[in-house]
């Protein structure tokens, strides 16, 4: 069973995107803002995060910032804000992938399949 927390503080893109994953071998869990984010991925064994950058009490930068001093979970971040430089920082601070909303659910789906590369990486010991 392949884990995927969608993360977003918007309850309609959630459920969204639970309509479209429930169809795979997936298990889903949900967080609204990036505290709940790093409580699931303290508390389960996730393999992929969606999610947004503007939630409330710790956004989706902080969050996966935070992620990042601890795991090499793949994260895939969705959300409005389409300027390079918020890309940028998104990918910088240590995002896999950057998708700006509104987004075609498929290409959100489409990202969650892992690859080889991901599958790689995730056996590689951390550098803790």
């Amino acid at each position: 069973m392949y884990n995927i927390l969608i993360c977003d503080d918007e309850q309609d893109i959630v459920n969204a995107l639970k309509i479209y994953l429930s169809g795979g071998d997936y298990c889903l869990f949900e967080a609204h803002n990036g505290r709940e984010a790093l409580e699931a991925v303290e508390k389960n064994d996730i393999h992929l995060i969606l999610m947004d950058i503007m939630m409330p009490q710790l956004d989706g930068i902080a969050a996966t910032a935070k992620l990042r001093e601890k795991s090499n979970v793949p994260i895939i971040l969705l959300t409005a804000k389409s300027e390079s430089s918020d890309k940028v920082l998104g990918l910088n601070i240590g995002a896999d992938d950057y998708i700006t909303k509104p987004f075609d659910p498929i290409e959100a789906v489409s990202s969650t399949h892992p690859s080889p590369r991901d599958r790689t990486r995730s056996r590689m010991p951390s550098s803790a």
